[in-house]
């Protein structure tokens, strides 16, 4: 499925589903626990805005365990992928962007074998 354009700027027109999208663009697939920490937010309000995400097609998620991980959808058109990174590219260094790539790249516990709590 190919998310309409609407959806596509609807999901970058929010804050949470910008700032989740944007660590997707820079750090590849990210744990809901890796998004909750990073941005601050409880984990239901992520879940949430990544529930959307997914079902307008613009991320992919899989399930491990308890744990389900998000990733963008590598089937996006290009243009999307293009309009994505060149917005990521031009947040790069304003808050809360760069924070939260800091926060998510200091984060204690960060998955790799097994996920955080």
């Amino acid at each position: 499925m190919t998310p309409s354009a609407e959806n596509f700027f609807a999901a970058l027109s929010n804050t949470i589903r910008l700032r989740s999208l944007a660590l997707m663009q820079q750090e590849g697939e990210l744990c809901v626990c890796e998004l909750t920490h990073a941005l601050g937010e409880s984990q239901p309000k992520i879940s949430r805005h990544l529930a959307h995400l997914r079902e307008w097609g613009i991320v992919l998620d899989r399930r491990e365990g308890l744990w389900i991980h998000y990733r963008l959808h590598p089937q996006l058109p290009q243009w999307m992928q293009q309009v994505l990174a060149n917005t990521v590219e031009a947040l790069a260094s304003q808050s809360p962007y760069c924070d939260d790539l800091s926060a998510l790249q200091n984060m204690p516990n960060r998955p790799g074998a097994s996920c955080c709590a």
